[in-house]
């Protein structure tokens, strides 16, 4: 778990990262957040980034919901306060968490969340992974995702394609707990808790299925909520060549949350 402290904070930032990342690929929005007055409370998930547990594999989806948690409980140590940002799979993690466990927090920013996927196996591999989920849930595979399928900006493809910590592969077990979740996330949507909600999604997402996460957006009920979707961009919203703007919008909807409570 890593840490970013504010000079003068008015709130705190927990930023939930997708699938095959980890936290040093956002070092450009922890500043973003940190130098306009937010600390920052983020880590790699179970089997990404440092995380000693093996790479690309998970034994449960519970696992990222159970650091999740930590990450909160340590965000709510400074008394401020709380706005979660969840991307891609991180979005999906963000949603399950707050499905399943009562959390105190002021409002919620998706990025493309991950509540159906674009490149999917074929009928045949899925119905396989079934069954190899019983006898061989380690068992890994190279996914079909390509990192210029992510976000246009050459500098991050770059980056991406010489990262050693960039997850490969993943196992029969992640790709079936992944496509769990998700079920979940739509068979429980009205445990979702009525706190404002911003979703952010890339107009020309390779990765996530656009369609569904406004389907899913549509349905949860929920007296404030916002959904922003950006004309052309790809996956990785805030790594594209007006990022900018995406965190304008996104510290603006935060900061309407969080001021009400600093000036009390």
């Amino acid at each position: 778990m890593k840490r970013w402290l504010a000079d003068k904070p008015k709130a705190v930032i927990v930023i939930v990262h997708g699938a095959f990342e980890y936290h040093g690929r956002y070092k450009w929005l922890v500043e973003m957040w940190r130098s306009t007055g937010y600390h920052v409370i983020m880590g790699d998930l179970p089997g990404q980034g440092l995380t000693t547990r093996r790479r690309g594999h998970i034994e449960a989806f519970d696992e990222y919901i159970e650091e999740v948690g930590n990450w909160i409980r340590e965000a709510q140590t400074y008394k401020l306060p709380i706005a979660l940002l969840g991307h891609s799979m991180g979005g999906l993690v963000t949603i399950r968490s707050l499905q399943e466990t009562e959390v105190n927090i002021n409002c919620i920013v998706l990025s493309s969340p991950c509540l159906g996927i674009m490149q999917k196996p074929s009928k045949i591999v899925d119905f396989l992974s079934r069954g190899m989920n019983i006898f061989t849930p380690s068992l890994k595979y190279q996914p079909k995702l390509t990192v210029d399928m992510v976000t246009r900006n050459k500098e991050i493809q770059h980056f991406e394609q010489n990262d050693s910590l960039y997850v490969r592969k993943i196992s029969v077990r992640w790709y079936r707990e992944l496509m769990l979740a998700i079920e979940e996330a739509y068979k429980q949507i009205e445990k979702f808790p009525d706190i404002p909600l911003l979703v952010l999604q890339g107009g020309e997402d390779k990765v996530v299925d656009k369609q569904k996460v406004r389907k899913w957006f549509n349905e949860v009920d929920l007296k404030e909520k916002m959904y922003k979707e950006w004309e052309g961009y790809y996956h990785e919203i805030f790594n594209e060549e007006k990022r900018e703007q995406v965190f304008e919008l996104a510290e603006w909807f935060v900061q309407q949350h969080v001021l009400p409570y600093n000036m009390n």
